[in-house]
């Protein structure tokens, strides 16, 4: 039963991946593709976690945790430096 849930996650893990790439490469904005990679950072995260439950261990438990900081800390200052940006030209 284990496999079957395992292949049906990988297909479902593979798909949203190969969507977050798609966007990548055809984002118009720079925050399309912002978020795109954070999904991507969360889509890895999400296969590390299952890769733990299905074979029972721990050892990818941080990088897991720094795969997420790493994706929210790269948002936050995207988006900061972004609405700083469309503040500027009024100011001028």
């Amino acid at each position: 039963m284990m496999q079957v849930v395992l292949a049906v996650t990988a297909v479902i893990f593979s798909l949203a991946a190969v969507g977050a790439i798609i966007r990548i490469s055809r984002g118009p904005s720079l925050l399309d593709r912002v978020l795109a990679t954070d999904v991507l950072l969360a889509i890895l995260g999400g296969a590390l976690c299952v890769d733990m439950a299905v074979n029972r261990h721990l050892n990818n438990l941080m990088l897991v945790v720094a795969i997420s900081i790493i994706g929210f800390i790269g948002s936050v200052t995207v988006a900061r430096f972004v609405a700083d940006r469309r503040e500027q030209p009024n100011e001028s």
